[in-house]
């Protein structure tokens, strides 16, 4: 079994920048051969994909954050990145990893404050 831990959420201001963090233990092998990704869910709202990346590297975006927000990931490291860079207060949200849309993380809060 693989685990999924987030870190790096927080509250910044718009047009700010975090990234996000999503480290995986356990099972780790697994995460090299297959997608990650990164959703959200902001209150009241069901929740949404923001991206995706293969594991040949082939990201998707969200089109709400293409341009903004980057995904990238490091096998050696067993941990997938998000930076999200000019912050919109729209973006306020609770981020999950997942692993192939199976296994997920608890989530982290990033809130942005107009």
């Amino acid at each position: 079994q693989v685990q999924l831990v987030e870190s790096g959420g927080g509250s910044v201001q718009a047009g700010g920048s975090l990234r996000l963090s999503c480290t995986a233990s356990g099972t780790v092998f697994s995460i090299w051969f297959n997608a990650m990704g990164w959703y959200r869910q902001a209150p009241g709202k069901e929740r949404e994909l923001v991206a995706t990346i293969t594991s040949s590297s082939s990201r998707n975006y969200a089109d709400s954050v293409k341009g903004r927000f980057t995904i990238s990931r490091d096998n050696a490291k067993n941990t997938v990145y998000l930076q999200m860079d000019s912050l919109k207060p729209e973006d306020t949200a609770v981020y999950y990893c997942t692993l192939g849309q199976v296994t997920w993380g608890k989530g982290i809060l990033v809130t942005v404050s107009s």
